[in-house]
């Protein structure tokens, strides 16, 4: 089996190969490819990735390319890591809409529009040299914002599935508070990427026991603090919401949060740049313990499962991932990607049937779900006009001179990434 790894020199890497090596049962990699323009980071992350292997006793092969088109050919499954502009636009994503009072962030309000502006195009053009080298090709979209990119690679017509960690990291830590194991944990997981709900919280499989009420009556103090929200907001609300809501649910209070300290970027660089020094070292056979503050806890669980349950033949398996709504969520239409527990096979992704989600959510994925759909039109088409029509559709914009100011700001910051602007 052949994986590509399109780019592959992200400091998140090792955390993917330490993934593939301990879990090499259950998806068997003969050959993984690492693509990425950066050629000399990519040697050095590329170095350390069959030092993983070695040390793990893994047999599989693993080389490094900046040509895609020879890296994919192939391949049984492409996985999209990328993030156009690097560290430097998503600081530029993080700090322009704090002039207009609006939540910095890379995947949320005015930021994630600019990230999906700058990201779509490519990553579609990607997944046609993937569909010319590799016509059999699942493509796995780890690249943010996914709810958007997911979207366009299905109506652009590719094997695609969405992946975000949030889901297993709540899944991990309700199965450590509950004392279970993991896969003892089910969660009615339901709303859109960065947008969801845990509903319930069953032991057992899907239709286990909801230990929902129990788990916050016990530990509702220690799941509040680590969405940095109130216990009161979890009690009054019966679920437990993504951590992303709180750019919603305390929105002032976290830009005047943003105002007043580093941006998560530039830690996020300085991070970056002791793992790579660490990279360097050759006697580094392991992921560094530095690399759980990077983010994307469980990435690599959770893309190995997805990759195993669409190409190994070990049946059917149930995961959350982003894929089409086909129904699903009646309020929404069929072609908008959702995120939820989806049976997952070598046929692709099928949503589970969910609860039915009270007006108070599924007003907030309806408004989301809208903009999203008028952010992907502005990636695909460009256009001064596009851009504001979306962000003013936002739920965190939704003022004419807000949008105003966030689209001469956005296109202002952005003007290397679209030739239309």
């Amino acid at each position: 089996m052949k994986l590509a790894v399109v780019g592959g020199g992200s400091t998140y890497t090792p955390e993917l190969i330490d993934g593939f090596a301990r879990l090499r049962d259950t998806l068997p990699v003969s050959e993984l490819v690492l693509i990425d323009p950066a050629a000399e980071r990519l040697e050095l992350i590329g170095a350390l990735a069959r030092r993983i292997f070695a040390r793990q006793g893994h047999p599989g092969l693993i080389t490094t390319t900046s040509d895609l088109d020879a890296g994919v050919a192939g391949a049984d499954a492409v996985l999209l890591q990328l993030r156009i502009g690097g560290q430097a636009a998503r600081l530029q994503d993080e700090t322009w809409p704090l002039e207009c009072g609006c939540v910095g962030q890379e995947t949320t309000g005015a930021g994630g529009l600019a990230k999906a502006l700058r990201t779509v195009p490519v990553v579609l053009d990607i997944a046609e040299r993937v569909r010319r080298a590799s016509p059999d090709a699942w493509i796995i979209d780890f690249t943010n914002p996914v709810g958007i990119v997911t979207r366009a690679l299905l109506r652009a017509g590719h094997k695609a599935v969405g992946l975000c960690n949030v889901a297993i990291g709540f899944q991990r830590k309700f199965a450590a508070l509950l004392d279970v194991a993991p896969a003892e944990v089910h969660l009615d997981h339901v709303g859109l990427n960065h947008l969801t709900w845990e509903l319930g919280v069953r032991v057992g499989g899907p239709g286990g026991r909801d230990v929902l009420p129990e788990l916050l009556a016990g530990h509702g103090d220690a799941v509040a603090a680590d969405l940095r929200l109130p216990r009161a907001v979890l009690d009054r609300l019966g679920v437990v919401p993504s951590y992303y809501l709180r750019y919603f649910y305390a929105h002032d209070a976290v830009v005047r949060e943003l105002g007043e300290k580093p941006s998560r970027a530039a830690e996020v660089a300085a991070m970056e740049r002791e793992l790579l020094a660490l990279y360097a070292d050759p006697a580094l056979d392991e992921k560094p313990a530095l690399l759980a503050k990077r983010g994307g806890a469980f990435y690599s669980e959770a893309a190995v499962d997805l990759a195993a349950a669409l190409l190994a033949g070990g049946g059917p398996a149930v995961q959350v991932v982003n894929t089409y709504n086909g129904g699903t969520l009646p309020f929404l239409p069929d072609d908008a990607v959702i995120e939820v527990q989806a049976r997952v096979d070598g046929s692709g992704a099928a949503p589970l049937a969910v609860p039915a989600l009270d007006p108070l959510f599924a007003g907030l994925v309806s408004h989301v779900s809208a903009y999203e759909d008028l952010a992907l039109d502005a990636a695909l088409r460009g256009g001064r006009e596009r851009v504001f029509k979306a962000l003013l559709a936002h739920p965190l914009v939704g003022q004419f001179d807000l949008a105003e100011g966030l689209t001469d700001r956005l296109l202002a910051h952005n003007k290397e990434h679209l030739p239309w602007a």
